[in-house]
Parts: C-alpha cells; sequence; structure tokens
C-alpha cells in the first residue's frame, strides 16, 4: 500500500487537566514528544500546526474548587496560566495554547453536539444515578468513594480503585458515600444522551483495521475493547452537573457535556481561535495529515470515541496516528499528583534554571515508548555529566577553543582530504536521514540517540587525528582537520534543534551563524572557510551531587507527609511536613489597631537595578499611588504581577531602601522554606482602599 501524500499536518497534544501543574510525566508522555516532531517539521519547512490548550471542565476541576473554597474558574484560571507559561519556558512550541472554558470552544462544542443531535445519533436514556439528597445533586463518580469490592481499598472512587487499579462502576463500591456531604447516596433517575458505540463497532473497527501500523501498544488496547466479551456499550455524553458547556437541546436544565465529549473538540475550537479564516483546511480538507500526540490513558478517547464522533458528524478528517506513550514513573514508583509524588515543571524550572535542555534530553533518552519508564535524579545527573557535558559539550568546546587559539576563530581552508576525512564526511552527512527516519516512525530514543552518535563521531576523529599535536609538524593537514570539526559542529547545531533547541541556539550564535534548515545538515560545507565565529561558551555545566541530594530530600519530604496523614497537596510542595513556627509574644489591642491595613493593586513592577531580591512596584491604594520596594524577586516576575491585588500596610514609616523611598509593606505569607506567596485581599475584588479588620 502507497502511504498517501499531504499537503500539511495538523499535530494535537493531550489537553491537560487546569487542577494543577504539569509535572514530567506529563511532558514524557505526549508534550516533548509532539514537539521533537512539530519542530523537525518545520525545520524541514512543511506546513505544519501544533495545537493544544487546557481542558477545563469535568469532575477534577469542581473538586479542587471546593477543596479549596473557589470557584471552579478561579481554578482553571490559576493553572491554565501556569501550565502556559511552564510549557512557553521549556521550549514546548504550540502555535496557540487555548482553553475550553472560552466563548469559542463553547460555541464549538455546542454546534458539534447539535449535529448529531439532529442527525438523531444519540439515544435518550433513562438510568439510576447516585444522588446526594444533603447537596442535592446528582454525584459523578469522583465524587462518590467507597470499599473497593476487590481489594478491600476502603478508598476507591466510583469509578477506579487506585491501588489495585480496577476500573468500578459507582454502584458497585460497598458502604459508598458522598464526598461533598459524607451521608449515604441514594439512586435516583435521570435523562442523559448516549453515544451508540454497539451501533458504531462496525465503523470503528473499519477504521482501526486501516491502521494496523500504528504503536503496538496503542492498536492493542483498542482491538481489546472491541474484542472484549460484550464488545464497545453506549457511553452517556452528557452529565449532571454545573461546570462544563451546557447540553444545547430541551430538557437538558442542570446538564453539560460530558467532559470526554467537550475535551477533545477543545483542538477544534483552537485551531478556529488560531485560524480562523481557513482553519477547516486543516480539519476537512483530505490532503491533511491528522496526529494526536496523547498518554495511554487516553487511548480509548483518541482511538475509539472521538473518530465515532466524528465519523457521526460527517464533515471531518480522522486522526492518520496516535502515537501514545506509556507511564514515566519516578524513583521506582507511580507519579501521583494527590500524593505530591512528582517532579513538577515550575519548580524544576526555578531549581535548574537554564538547563531546560537536560530536562529535555533526560526524558527523551529515556521516554516510555514502548513501555512504562523510570526517571531518577541519578541518571538524569549522568545523563548531563557523562553525555551532555563529556561527548556534546566536549567535543564542540575543543573545536571552538581550537579555532581560535590556531586561527583567532577564522574558519581555515580545507585543503587536500584523506581517506578517513572523506569517510567522515559521508557519515556526516548520513546521519538527517537517520534521525529523519526514526523521528517519522515517532522513535525519538533512537533519533535522540543518533544525534548524539554524531557528536561521538566528531570526538572519535578529533582523537584519531590529534590536531593539537600535529599543529606542530603539518598545519596544513590541521586546516582540513579543523575544517571539518566545525561542519561536523555546525550541522549538530541543526540537527539538535528538535530535541535541544536552547542548545542549538546557542551553538549557532557561537557559530555566529543564522539558523539553518534540515535540508542543510545533508551538506558538509555550511561553515565557509574565511567566516569568523563568536567567543566560545560551556554548552553544559556539570551538575554536583549536593544539587542531586536537594531534590532527593526534596521527594523523601513528600513521602514522610504521605505516612503521615495519606495524602499531600499536588501543588508542588508537601504542606503536610512544613514547620509551623510559633506565635509571637503577646501584642495589645491598641498596638494592633495603629496598623491600617489596606487593598491595593499593582498597577507597575520592575526589578532593582544590581539587586536579586528587591522589585519596585507602584501600588494603587485607593488612598493614593505610591512606591513600595518588595523582595519578593526571587518567586515574581515583575511582567506576572500587574494587576495582582494585594494587602498593604499603608501607615508604615517611610524608608530609603536602594536609593528608593518606600512608603508601605505588602503582606505575603511565608512557609517553612521561606518562599513567598500572596495573600489575596479577598475572593471579590474589593474597591483599592477597603480596610482590613
Amino acid at each position: 500500500m502507497i502511504a498517501p501524500t499531504y499537503k500539511r499536518t495538523l499535530v494535537t497534544s493531550a489537553l491537560p487537566y487546569a487542577n494543577g501543574p504539569v509535572h514530567i510525566g506529563h511532558l514524557a508522555g505526549c508534550y516533548l514528544p509532539s514537539d521533537i516532531f512539530v519542530r523537525y517539521k518545520r525545520s524541514k519547512g512543511e506546513d505544519v500546526m501544533f495545537i493544544c490548550g487546557s481542558d477545563e471542565h469535568g469532575v477534577p476541576i469542581t473538586i479542587k474548587a471546593k477543596k479549596e473554597g473557589i470557584s471552579p474558574q478561579d481554578v482553571v484560571d490559576k493553572y491554565h496560566k501556569m501550565m502556559g507559561d511552564s510549557f512557553k519556558e521549556f521550549g514546548i512550541s504550540f502555535d496557540i495554547y487555548s482553553r475550553t472554558s472560552s466563548k469559542t470552544h463553547h460555541e464549538t462544542a455546542s454546534d458539534f453536539f447539535k449535529v448529531l443531535y439532529d442527525k438523531g445519533v444519540f439515544t435518550e436514556e433513562i438510568t439510576e444515578q447516585y444522588y446526594d439528597e444533603e447537596a442535592k445533586q446528582f454525584l459523578a463518580d469522583r465524587y462518590i468513594t467507597g470499599t473497593c469490592p476487590k481489594c478491600s481499598n476502603p478508598n476507591a472512587y466510583g469509578d477506579q480503585c487506585e491501588q489495585c487499579g480496577s476500573t468500578l462502576n459507582a454502584t458497585e463500591l460497598i458502604d459508598a458515600k458522598s464526598t461533598l456531604s459524607g451521608s449515604k447516596p441514594v439512586l435516583k433517575e435521570t435523562k442523559n444522551w448516549f453515544l451508540p458505540l454497539d451501533k458504531l463497532q462496525p465503523k470503528i473497527q473499519a477504521y482501526l483495521d486501516q491502521h494496523k501500523d500504528w504503536k503496538s501498544n496503542v492498536y492493542g488496547q483498542c482491538k481489546s475493547w472491541l474484542d472484549s466479551g460484550d464488545g464497545l456499550q453506549p457511553r452517556a455524553m452528557t452529565r449532571d452537573l454545573d461546570w462544563g458547556v451546557p447540553v444545547p437541546v430541551k430538557d437538558a436544565e442542570g446538564k453539560v457535556l460530558y467532559v470526554w465529549f467537550d475535551a477533545p473538540i477543545g483542538y477544534i475550537s483552537a485551531t478556529k481561535e488560531l485560524r480562523p479564516a481557513d482553519w477547516e483546511l486543516y480539519w476537512k480538507d483530505k490532503e491533511t495529515r491528522l496526529i494526536h500526540f496523547i498518554g495511554k490513558d487516553n487511548i480509548v478517547f483518541h482511538c475509539i470515541i472521538f473518530p465515532a464522533m466524528l465519523m457521526e458528524h460527517g464533515d471531518f478528517i480522522l486522526a492518520d496516528n496516535v502515537p501514545a506513550n506509556e507511564f514515566l514513573n519516578l524513583e521506582g514508583d507511580k507519579i501521583s499528583t494527590s500524593r505530591n509524588w512528582a517532579v513538577w515543571l515550575h519548580e524544576y524550572l526555578i531549581d535548574f534554571k537554564d538547563k531546560q535542555d537536560v530536562l529535555r534530553y533526560t526524558l527523551c533518552s529515556n521516554a516510555p515508548e514502548t513501555k512504562d519508564n523510570d526517571f531518577t535524579w541519578k541518571d538524569f545527573q549522568t545523563k548531563n555529566n557523562s553525555e551532555l557535558v563529556a561527548i556534546l559539550g566536549n567535543f564542540v568546546n575543543r573545536t571552538l577553543v581550537l579555532t581560535h587559539k590556531f586561527y583567532n576563530g577564522s574558519v581555515p581552508h580545507a585543503e587536500t582530504f584523506t581517506k578517513e576525512d572523506l569517510l567522515v564526511l559521508e557519515q556526516l552527512a548520513s546521519f538527517p536521514d537517520k534521525i529523519s527516519s526514526a523521528i517519522e516512525h515517532f522513535k525519538f530514543r533512537e533519533a535522540l540517540a543518533e544525534m548524539m552518535n554524531l557528536a561521538r563521531l566528531g570526538n572519535k576523529y578529533l582523537a584519531e587525528t590529534e590536531p593539537w599535536k600535529l599543529i606542530k609538524t603539518d598545519e596544513q593537514r590541521v586546516k582540513t582537520i579543523m575544517n571539518i570539526a566545525l561542519q561536523i559542529t555546525c550541522n549538530l547545531a541543526i540537527v539538535s534543534e528538535p530535541f535541544l533547541p536552547f542548545t542549538s541556539a546557542k551553538l549557532f550564535t557561537m557559530l555566529n551563524m543564522p539558523t539553518l534548515k534540515w535540508h542543510a545538515a545533508k551538506q558538509t560545507t555550511n561553515m565557509a572557510a574565511g567566516h569568523t565565529i563568536n567567543k566560545d561558551e560551556l554548552l553544559f555545566a556539570k551538575i554536583e551531587d549536593t544539587e542531586m541530594e536537594a531534590q532527593i530530600q526534596k521527594l523523601a519530604e513528600s513521602k514522610k507527609a504521605i505516612a503521615s496523614t495519606g495524602s499531600a497537596t499536588a501543588t508542588g510542595s508537601a504542606t503536610a511536613t512544613e514547620t509551623i513556627e510559633p506565635s509571637k509574644p503577646e501584642t495589645s489591642f491598641d498596638d494592633f489597631s495603629k496598623m491600617d491595613i489596606r487593598t491595593g493593586t499593582i498597577l507597575e513592577a520592575e526589578r532593582v537595578p544590581k539587586t536579586d531580591k528587591l522589585l519596585k512596584l507602584k501600588i494603587d491604594t485607593g488612598i493614593d499611588q505610591r512606591t513600595v520596594v518588595s523582595g519578593i524577586a526571587e518567586y515574581y516576575k515583575p511582567e506576572d504581577i500587574i494587576g495582582q491585588q494585594v494587602s498593604i500596610l499603608v501607615n508604615l514609616a517611610p524608608r530609603i531602601i536602594k536609593g528608593i523611598e518606600s512608603r508601605g509593606m505588602i503582606l505575603m505569607a511565608s512557609n517553612s522554606k521561606g518562599e513567598l506567596s500572596f495573600i489575596n485581599a479577598s475572593k471579590t475584588n474589593f474597591n483599592n482602599g477597603s480596610e482590613i479588620k
């Protein structure tokens, strides 16, 4: 069978739930592989679009909101920004990072449902569902807990037992109770709209039969669903909830679209937002190739349910491939947000500033492509010190240092080539095709290994020719050797870009070259004789044992919190283990009443020159607009806190700090590590100047 040719490629990454930060399991599962694939396609000059966004509906959002005593919108606003910022800083190059709470998405999802409804695709069914009489609402599966009938875990959810991994129905739980009120729920009839997957199974089977070349873990899981005793079963596409996209038909008050109906439609609505004029080209033209990058827990939704929805709608193309990775574990244990057993991306970016590519390299080289894999800090350190520093960094450093030493940074002219030189140049030209083939087949570990093999080729060539010795006896020969070493360095800058974009950019700067595209890597003459390179820098720095010990200690604190409380927060810090400072000596009411604390809004923020901790803030206090110098620069970027509402002590005597008069003090919370966080004046926006009593 001849593979079809496409004019364009649409790549999607699974929409992450906006109820917590991004961790390394998410990155290894789908975001890093998809970014590598898209960067490679862009370098080849292909028309490729990269779509993602926050999944902002569903029960996990409402559970988080109730737990924190805030609205679901507050939850999604917080984590949408946190995730978007982290992805961007890590180099995940989405063309758009949208969100399913947007107006465009609500309209798109509603219209999609209405088309299927008007076609008579759905079946209306009256079913019995658990209902909390005290809370006066139907209970989604995650709002029900009880004893697992299979392993006797007393904290199983209504859809799954996390202890034994069994899939459950809420009615199977022993001693079920509502997480909202703690009371025993009752069964009550309710109407919902179902997608009749049983009737659609022949269509789905035919679709999957066209894609037997998919990764074995993907195709195999789909076949197990289709070939199970009862085959596919109807699945409700609506839920009795108050957070989500309202069901756009009559008699559907108090119901929203099932999150796994509306979430994948988020790919479509995000494309509409990005390309309102021609979005249909990417979703309806047969010459577009659609690829979904996901984790293995999303296979059934992207390979069975979403294709069924698209087929029944009739206007859309179907995915040509769904490369799903398995799970990444952490230090031998399953990553768990509820237990705070994770390496959080936003914390990594603080702890390892400017080391994005070290984590990208480690996660790609150890990616769970065919089976679950394990991340350890020891391996992270080894990958950096023994591979990035000792192989890639060492070759580049030696090449650039010698070029400056022998030729004042000017690329020497290659004289005559030996048999060995020609063999190296032949190998150099072969690497792009080897890397391309691996990427096109979604074998990113193999592709990365080939990229490093190119660096190994360079090291081997320098070690065998020893130009630092030969310069004393054969200057002409050394010119050829160094020219070839520089060609290898330039081609490394090209082929490393999909994997290590920050390193690639640094390399091109050091070489004083514009960013070259993929086709140039097949050439062996990209560095012209006489071209002057810039000053060399170290590409990577060695990671010390003390840095690893700090990360391992952080995980140990999480484990201690889990042992003492049974759970931990998913904010990136094990708050259960924090040491609470004792109260200060008593103060009189009269002394306390002298403090005038008001609400205010930060209007402007900038760093105080020659300091690491200080920000100069302009705050609207309602009384006036004043300058306050605050020591929060370690935890907040100036651009991120514009518009932040704060509590401010307005009658504090002025102080001169670094030559700036500071009039007031904003109030912050500090944890046991000394990290600072804003205390919002209110969950609602009070007017500036409101008194806090």
